[in-house]
C-alpha cells in the first residue's frame, strides 16, 4: 500500500479543470493507497486577503473534496493548519533549503521576483510545501505537469536533509494522469484552466448552473477549420473539447474523434457541456447537503486527529537529528 498526499488552496474557484486533472484521479486511489488530502490554508496567506473568505472557502473546498468522492472512512481529509507540524517542519527545512533554488522556482518568478511589495511567504512557501508532502512519509504524489518543478524540490531537500543530518524522509515519486492532467481554458485553449483567470469565460466551477456551463461551452474558442481531430498544436480548442469530454464520459478520443466526423463544431462543443453538466450534477446535490447538515466540520475535525498522529513521529525525528532538545 503506497501513502499518497495531495493538496489544493482554497482560493478562487475550483473548476472542471481542478476536478479532472486532480480531484477525480483521487477517488480510485483511496481504494488501494493511505491517502491524506489537505486544504492548504497556510498556503492561501501568501497573498493577503479577506480572513472570512478564507473561513468559507477552506470549508466549501473541503466539502468539494466529498461531495466529489473522498471518502472519510477511506481518506485522511483535514485543513493543513489544523496540524501544527507543517509549520513547524517548515522552519526546520527553510534551514536546509536554499536561496538560490527558491529563487528560482517559477512561480515565485512569474508573480512576485520584481516586485518589493511581495511578503516573504510567497518566497518560501515551496518549502512549506515540500514538508507538506514529506512530514506523511509519502510515496507518490499526484501532480499536473506544472507541478513537477515542486516536487523536484521536495525530493532535493529530502535527499539533503538524509545526507546532512540523518535519513528520516521517504523520497516521493510524481503520480501524473495519462489523460486529463492538463485541462486548457475555454476562452484561451493555449493556456490551462486557471481560477486565477481574469474572465470567467475561462472556466466552468464544480457549483456553476446549468445555463452557465451550456453558454460557456457554446462560446469556447475553437478554430476557423471544420474537422474534428485531436491535433493539440493546430487545433487546440477542439482537443481541449475532446480531451473533456473523454474524461467525462470514460470513452477514449480516438472514438470519440471517429463518432464526430461529420458532425459541426456546435455539437461538439453541446454535447461536451452536457456531460460535464451531468458529471457536476451530483457534486453539486451531496455538496448542499453536506454544507446544510454541517458534517464537514466533523469529518474536518476527525481528519486533524489522524494527520496529526501521522506527523507526530517524523518531526520529532527531524527535531532530534537537527541537535534540538525536547522535553
Amino acid at each position: 500500500m503506497a501513502r499518497v498526499f495531495s493538496g489544493m488552496q482554497p482560493t478562487g474557484v475550483l473548476h472542471i479543470g481542478n476536478y479532472l486533472g486532480a480531484l477525480k484521479h483521487f477517488i480510485p486511489y483511496q481504494e488501494k493507497d493511505e491517502c491524506f488530502f489537505c486544504v492548504v490554508d497556510l498556503h492561501a496567506l501568501t497573498i493577503p486577503g479577506d480572513p472570512e473568505v478564507l473561513r468559507r472557502k477552506s470549508i466549501e473546498l473541503a466539502a468539494l473534496y466529498i461531495a466529489a468522492g473522498v471518502d472519510p472512512n477511506k481518506a485522511t481529509l483535514f485543513l493543513q493548519s489544523n496540524n501544527s507540524a507543517h509549520a513547524e517542519a517548515a522552519w526546520l527545512m527553510q534551514c536546509v533549503a536554499k536561496f538560490g533554488e527558491l529563487g528560482r522556482m517559477t512561480q515565485f518568478k512569474d508573480k512576485g521576483q520584481d516586485s518589493e511589495s511581495v511578503t516573504t511567504g510567497l518566497f518560501t512557501y515551496p518549502v512549506l510545501m515540500a514538508v507538506d508532502i514529506l512530514l506523511y512519509k509519502t510515496d507518490e504524489v499526484p501532480v499536473g505537469e506544472d507541478q513537477k518543478q515542486h516536487l523536484e524540490l521536495a525530493r532535493d531537500l529530502a535527499e539533503r536533509f538524509n545526507r546532512q543530518y540523518k535519513e528520516i524522509f521517504t523520497i516521493p515519486e510524481p503520480r501524473i494522469p495519462d489523460t486529463g492532467a492538463r485541462i486548457m481554458g475555454l476562452d484561451n485553449p493555449e493556456k490551462k484552466m486557471s481560477k486565477s483567470a481574469s474572465t470567467p469565460a475561462n472556466y466552468v466551477t464544480l457549483l456553476e448552473d446549468e445555463k452557465s456551463i451550456l453558454k460557456k461551452f457554446k462560446r469556447a474558442v475553437t478554430d476557423s477549420d471544420t474537422e474534428i481531430r485531436f491535433d493539440p498544436e493546430q487545433k487546440a480548442g477542439i482537443s481541449n473539447l475532446l480531451s473533456i469530454m473523454s474524461v467525462v464520459t470514460g470513452r477514449s478520443i480516438p472514438i470519440l474523434v471517429k463518432e464526430y466526423q461529420g458532425k459541426g463544431y456546435g455539437h461538439l462543443k453541446v454535447d461536451t457541456a452536457e456531460a460535464v453538466i451531468e458529471t457536476l450534477r451530483p457534486i453539486q446535490q451531496r455538496y448542499h447537503q453536506l454544507m446544510q447538515s454541517g458534517e464537514i466540520e466533523d469529518i474536518l475535525a476527525q481528519g486533524a486527529v489522524k494527520a496529526r498522529e501521522a506527523t507526530h513521529e517524523t518531526l520529532g525525528k527531524m527535531k532530534d537529528a537537527m541537535g534540538l532538545v525536547s522535553f
